[in-house]
């Protein structure tokens, strides 16, 4: 990898341009097929495999994840029923069995393999609609006056994937109500209570509360037991993202971060983005299985089969019908590596994250913009001379451009109380100290122009 620049440097069009705007009436040689690739392809693309992507949460495709993923397209199948390849569902349920056990979850968690989060989350959302008991799986929900305006809670530092889901189940932008963050950018428990209250005695229907264990800007964890507790008071469905966090309680001395999650009714967990398997693959764990399916099953007469009591057919638990054979990516990761070697490369990065926090905290023009729970570490540029906000805003957004051109590591950006922030995510199976340490030797070298 290290001999490519970590983000593409081309420009817009670039990659357009070069390539023919009609399709080939006769068949190409794989010899010029492949030609091309390297010669057009690949000079746009950002490589998320590169150790030292640091600029969103990885997605490390690990070799027998990729060798899962190969034999998946070989293979071909579609994993809709039990009876499309058995082999494909009772594979999930035993791979998905071990990784509930992996990060210490309760055996009544069941679970589903979905594409991404934002898809998984659609899910948990619409069975939380469904639990409600409103009938609106058969009745839907316009021309209705015969139930109340329907509300789902979350803080103003959640992953835009749950807004998203809200407008695609008809509950609407205005009706995601954004709760608050404390300093460390967690849920405000008492402003949660005192809205549900408010909306209750208003008349409304609260339907689910979606607390964030890693929140994408800070990795900021909320208040889950606290929130679980409110949640059981007004017989309120709790969705937990933990995308990107969930993966850190396979680490034992961890596990105190994630206090009360056992408790919710459904929990995401995406091993494709720090369980080193390739993307797409999303875990969803739902404590309430059956309202899933309840939310979803459709059976047309076509796809009936005699099996049919006794089987799980994964159609049942979402959105797809064809379903591309995930579990065998994850099944050789898990195998391959192990649970040690697993937890000791999480270890190894927060470790990393931990120094580089502390080594910012050392220098007279950095600081931290947030606690760093994980590997993710927020900081931004803070030169003597410079002491408007404004000011010190369009320094770092310069800095951030100038670190990413040089294409040796790539940081993104995020913005916390108006204040524009440099983030650093570590989390791929190949990033050591050396690769981390070199990117604070490159941030340090551009902002040297600015002090």
């Amino acid at each position: 990898m290290d001999q490519y620049p970590v983000l593409a440097q081309t420009k817009p069009g670039e990659i357009k341009s070069n390539l023919p705007s009609n399709p080939p009436e006769s068949p190409e040689s794989f010899d010029q097929i492949f030609s091309d690739f390297d010669q057009i392809i690949m000079p746009g693309i950002t490589h998320w495999n590169h150790p030292r992507f640091f600029g969103y949460f990885s997605i490390t495709g690990s070799y027998p994840g990729i060798i899962g993923e190969f034999l998946s397209s070989a293979l071909n199948i579609n994993a809709m029923l039990w009876k499309t390849s058995p082999s494909a569902t009772e594979l999930e349920e035993v791979v998905l069995d071990w990784l509930r056990q992996m990060l210490g979850l309760p055996e009544n968690f069941d679970a589903v393999i979905n594409d991404t989060a934002s898809v998984g989350s659609l899910c948990a959302m619409a069975a939380a609609r469904e639990f409600t008991n409103l009938d609106i799986r058969k009745k839907g929900l316009s021309g209705r006056n015969d139930f109340p305006r329907l509300r789902m809670y979350t803080s103003d530092q959640a992953h835009s994937s749950i807004e998203k889901a809200a407008i695609v189940l008809g509950i609407g932008q205005e009706n995601i109500i954004k709760i608050s963050s404390d300093e460390t950018y967690r849920m405000n428990i008492n402003e949660l209570e005192a809205t549900l209250k408010n909306d209750l005695t208003h008349g409304m229907k609260p339907v689910c509360v979606i607390a964030t264990i890693g929140t994408t800007s800070t990795t900021s964890i909320d208040p889950v037991e606290e929130i679980a507790a409110l949640c059981m008071k007004y017989k309120i469905w709790l969705h937990v993202d933990a995308a990107y966090g969930g993966s850190a309680a396979v680490i034992p001395e961890m596990r105190s971060l994630f206090t009360g999650w056992e408790q919710a009714d459904s929990i995401i967990v995406n091993p494709h983005k720090w369980l080193f398997t390739p993307i797409d693959c999303s875990v969803l764990f739902c404590r309430r299985p059956e309202v899933l399916k309840q939310a979803f099953s459709l059976t047309p007469e076509y796809l009936r089969t005699a099996e049919a009591g006794e089987v799980k057919n994964y159609m049942d638990y979402g959105v797809a019908l064809g379903r591309r054979f995930r579990a065998l990516k994850l099944w050789m990761v898990i195998r391959s590596l192990g649970t040690e070697k697993i937890i000791n490369i999480l270890r190894e990065h927060i470790a990393f994250a931990q120094k580089l926090a502390w080594t910012i905290e050392q220098h007279p023009n950095f600081e931290l913009l947030a606690p760093v729970p994980f590997s993710t570490v927020v900081f931004r540029f803070v030169p003597e001379k410079k002491s408007r906000e404004s000011e010190i805003n369009n320094l770092n957004e310069k800095l951030l451009d100038e670190i990413n051109k040089a294409g040796k590591v790539f940081l993104s950006h995020t913005k916390l109380n108006g204040k524009f922030g440099i983030r650093l995510a570590i989390g791929n199976i190949k990033t050591t100290w050396e690769d981390v340490a070199l990117a604070w030797e490159i941030i340090q070298a551009k902002a040297r122009v600015w002090e």
